[in-house]
């Protein structure tokens, strides 16, 4: 099933909604890593937290979500675009811990003291920011959290994965649930009740469960429009002229050291691993296009 996500809002205007299916994105970004179980799962929340976040975007804009714990993992890295596209990657991929009943430890991994911190480019002069500390480290909770403190928005979270025997990725998603001004207790509530009485998200999902269903599940009883449907995907942003802007920030005297002791350069994308070599000529076009200090 191609990844997707859905948007809807209740007739009341009381509730925004948003539920996403993320397995073949989430799969595409970890086998391009390379990670271990534990961090497949950590990014793959993370991912989808990306991409929740991405649809509520307008056009053009972007979003990144950085999640930093005192954990072997180090760091989480996602970026997500308003048009569905997301990307990302860990501190450490080889990481792989197991709490005692056998499921995997994503907080520990993560680590228990840390912070999220989440940068919005709006177009503005400068973007958005706002840092919590972490919660959690589960993710989808540290993600609600933010949203509370840092937007003053009202949110339920819920993120999902589950990863098969041999590290494949079998299933995930996630949805994200606020509350519009003015808040309505009684809607908060009925809610609440419905999430806590849905099955065990990850089940849903390798049930395959599409976004439309868990959504009619969780605003159970409740009018309600879907505004649209949007695919998701994983694309990055790199390129040879976005690489080449990086280097000619590192000025022209970095660039003349990579010169004299290297006689090139070559680049790797955090993102998703694409390689760019820079010959001694290519450096030498890049330290003349260098501005005066």
């Amino acid at each position: 099933m191609t990844d997707y996500l859905v948007r809807a809002i209740a007739k009341s205007g009381a509730v925004r909604a948003l539920t996403c299916v993320t397995t073949g994105t989430v799969s595409e970004v970890c086998r391009r890593h390379g990670t271990l179980p534990t961090a497949t799962a950590a990014l793959g929340r993370s991912l989808t937290a990306g991409a929740l976040m991405g649809a509520m975007l307008k056009t053009g804009q972007r979003v990144a979500l950085r999640f930093e714990g005192n954990g072997p993992l180090k760091k989480i890295v996602i970026e997500a675009d308003s048009d569905g596209s997301v990307r990302g990657y860990v501190g450490d991929t080889k990481v792989h811990l197991l709490r005692p009943d056998g499921a995997l430890d994503v907080p520990n991994a993560l680590g228990r003291a840390g912070f999220l911190t989440v940068a919005k480019d709006l177009g503005l002069k400068e973007p958005y920011r706002g840092t919590v500390q972490l919660y959690t480290s589960g993710i989808a909770e540290d993600l609600a959290l933010y949203l509370v403190e840092s937007e003053q928005i009202p949110s339920a979270v819920g993120i999902a994965e589950f990863i098969e025997q041999d590290g494949a990725v079998g299933a995930c998603g996630g949805f994200m649930i606020q509350a519009i001004p003015p808040i309505d207790p009684l809607v908060i509530e009925e809610l609440m009740d419905h999430i806590e009485k849905l099955p065990p998200l990850s089940e849903l999902l390798r049930g395959g469960k599409t976004p439309e269903e868990i959504m009619e599940m969780l605003l159970s009883g409740m009018e309600y429009n879907i505004l649209e449907k949007r695919a998701i995907g994983f694309a990055c942003s790199c390129g040879r002229e976005r690489i080449e802007r990086v280097l000619l920030s590192m000025g022209k005297k970095e660039l003349t050291s990579m010169l004299n002791e290297q006689h090139g350069a070559e680049v790797t994308c955090e993102f998703c691993g694409e390689r760019y070599h820079f010959s001694a000529a290519d450096l030498e076009r890049l330290i003349a296009e260098v501005e005066p200090a």
